[in-house]
Parts: C-alpha cells; structure tokens; sequence
C-alpha cells in the first residue's frame, strides 16, 4: 500500500478512535449490519455502494450500504464483513474494521449498527446477483457536501438525502454515509439518528 494510502487509514482510524458512538437499546427491532467500506482508487478514498436488485421483497431498487440481519452471536463486526463479501467479494479481516458509527433505528423494522471497514485498493469485485443490481465505488469527496432535508407531512422530522450521480440517495443510508464523512473528512461529530427516512423506506 502507498504511503498516502497507510496515512488516510491512519486519519480516519484515529477519527473513528475519539469519536463517541451512541448505540440504541430496541430489542423489538432486529439486529443489522452495514459496512461502510472505504476503497482507495489512485490513492483517492472512496465508498463502496450497491444498488439492491429489482426483485428483492424489501427496499428493491434503492441504494445500499452492503450489508443485513445480523445472525445470532454474531457480532456487529463479523456481521458487516461477512455480508460485505457475500455481496460485493471485497474479503476484508477483522484487522480492517476501524470502528463503529452510531446506531440507526429504521422504520423499515432494523436497528442498524454501520461498521467502518478499510478495504484497500479496489480489487475484482462481484456481486450478489440475488441483491445486488450493480455494484459503485463513489469518491468520498462527491459526498463532501451539506445533505438535503426534506419535510413530509408524515413525520415531524425531515428527511435527509444526498446528491447521487443524477439522483439522491436517503437515510438511512444517506445519513450513514454524511455522519462518516464528517467524521472522516474533517473530524467531526455529527448525529443523524433523528432524521426520518422517506416514506417509500418505511416497509
């Protein structure tokens, strides 16, 4: 790995280090994983993400942090890497993950725990045809911008989402993806479990 490779594992390692999570006590929700895996493509970071397929029960055609349910006494790191390679073939060790971000509770029935995982030079990568549509490896820096928050008659909260090569991308993986790159690009803390979701996420 170059040596601006190993420094940018290192900031955001030590980003991740300092930072406070706040986890979530839901046992009504069940248990999910995701990883928020940062690829480096000539030496720039950049997040890998998925569209699901059009033919999944749940959430089918939306954008995706790789991940899902948790399986019982798996940990939130070993469930993050083991969906991470189900569905895009990145095989990151338990030496990759950098951390853990806040919780996210999600209309949808899933207490989200989003795990930071360093994946390295981006590599083949294969998808999950049952999933995954397609898989995309986004530059961190096209994220490096203030979300949208949307108000909807439903919820009291606004919704928050990103520009997305033509489109936006929603919480939750929207506010995912903003808290880490506030965390990683500049060090900050910001929370985001209080932003609502769209309404076309809630089931």
């Amino acid at each position: 790995m170059a040596a601006g490779s190993t420094a940018d594992r290192a900031a955001v390692a030590a980003n991740l280090a300092s930072f406070q999570r706040i986890g979530i006590a839901r046992p009504d929700l069940r248990a999910a994983s995701v990883a928020v895996c940062v690829l480096l493509r000539q030496d720039a970071p950049c997040l890998l993400l998925t569209r699901r397929a059009a033919g999944l029960r749940n959430h089918s055609g939306q954008w995706a942090l790789p991940g899902g349910r948790r399986e019982p006494r798996e940990s939130a790191g070993d469930a993050a890497l083991r969906e991470l390679r189900e569905e895009t073939g990145v095989a990151a060790e338990p030496g990759d993950v950098l951390g853990t971000l806040d919780d996210y509770a999600t209309r949808s029935g899933f207490l989200i725990t989003p795990v930071v995982v360093w994946g390295g030079p981006v590599g083949t990568l294969v998808r999950q045809s049952s999933e995954v549509a397609r898989i995309h490896v986004i530059p961190l820096a096209d994220f490096d911008r203030p979300p949208e928050l949307l108000r909807i008659p439903e919820s009291p909260a606004p919704v928050l989402r990103l520009a997305l090569l033509g489109g936006h991308v929603y919480a939750p993986t929207a506010a995912i993806i903003y808290q880490f790159c506030q965390l990683a690009l500049h060090g900050l803390t910001t929370r985001v479990a209080h932003f609502e979701q769209p309404v076309f996420a809630w089931r």
